[in-house]
């Protein structure tokens, strides 16, 4: 991301154990912070969605649901208006170049890929960090 010039005026920090029933933390700061920062409904709903997505790859595909591994998530909202959320896991990492196109006719059936690409189609910009363990993602809001 080249937004080294825009400073930061709010900033969350969680730290998450990988069970499922954590993602709910997450959805409440996203909550918070719609109430804080007024954004629009539908930067609120992209970034719920591609939140939540990416954190619950972050604890199953990542981590692999071990409870002695964490998911990090960080939510930093910048001027101008901008909300810059990054979530790392614990785990091996991957290549996201890799990934099939959940949309294409061989892939409809399957279940592998839609997080990701939710997540490429919701945030204004998507990066993978530190081999695929980390993903920044950035909502104009």
């Amino acid at each position: 991301m080249n937004d080294t010039k825009a400073m930061p005026f709010l900033e969350r920090q969680i730290k998450l154990k990988s069970h499922p029933d954590q993602i709910r933390s997450v959805e409440n700061i996203v909550d918070e912070l719609k109430n804080e920062l007024a954004f629009k409904e539908d930067a609120y709903a992209n970034i719920m969605i591609a939140v939540t997505e990416a954190v619950n790859n972050g604890i199953t595909h990542g981590n692999k649901s071990d409870p002695q591994k964490w998911v990090h998530v960080g939510f930093e909202a910048k001027i101008p208006y901008r909300l810059v959320v990054t979530v790392k896991d614990e785990g091996e990492g991957f290549d996201p170049n890799t990934l099939a196109d959940p949309t294409s006719p061989e892939n409809i059936e399957n279940i592998g890929g839609r997080g990701v690409f939710l997540m490429r189609h919701l945030a204004d910009e998507l990066n993978f960090l530190d081999e695929g363990r980390k993903v920044e993602m950035v909502f104009n809001i």
